[in-house]
């Protein structure tokens, strides 16, 4: 399989608003490694959000179950599964969650960057810039890496 320059992935990530994009999970590494780090102050608001289609299990889970993305109000204030109900209407899922979370700079692939720890689950997302209004999220922890892959995501902001 022939690899992407990480500008041309952007480039499809950007252009990708529903989500449908298959994508190389080495891909998604090397653009992760090209990015830059975000403060937490920087990704505070409403996210909408879309998964990159890697073939990890968690994708089908997050259509499952009707995400919509994410909401980070304050440092120790982030919603983590904003979901749609079935009338359409947005909420924080907490049962699904097991509560909320909180945002942390943590190292992750040798770099600190903005990130979500879930209150009642074993994972932390991982955030960076892929632009001004677009981040590239990790999901890692033992509840969600298989086979050494972790799921990947986007948010824009809302």
């Amino acid at each position: 399989m022939t690899s992407l320059p990480p500008e041309t992935l952007m480039a499809k990530l950007r252009a990708n608003q529903d989500g449908s994009l298959h994508v190389d999970h080495a891909d998604l590494e090397r653009l992760w490694d090209h990015l830059s780090p975000v403060g937490i102050g920087e990704i505070l608001g409403s996210w909408r959000g879309s998964v990159i289609r890697t073939g990890h299990p968690v994708e089908s889970f997050l259509s499952d179950i009707g995400w919509y993305g994410k909401t980070f109000h304050a440092p120790m204030d982030a919603k983590p599964l904003i979901c749609r109900d079935d009338h359409g209407e947005l909420h924080s899922d907490v049962t699904l969650g097991k509560g909320e979370a909180t945002l942390w700079m943590i190292e992750f692939r040798g770099q600190s960057t903005a990130s979500m720890v879930y209150d009642g689950r074993a994972i932390v997302d991982h955030f960076k810039r892929l632009d001004e209004d677009t981040l590239l999220g990790v999901m890692n922890g033992r509840d969600v890496v298989r086979q050494g892959k972790h799921c990947h995501f986007l948010l824009r902001r809302a």
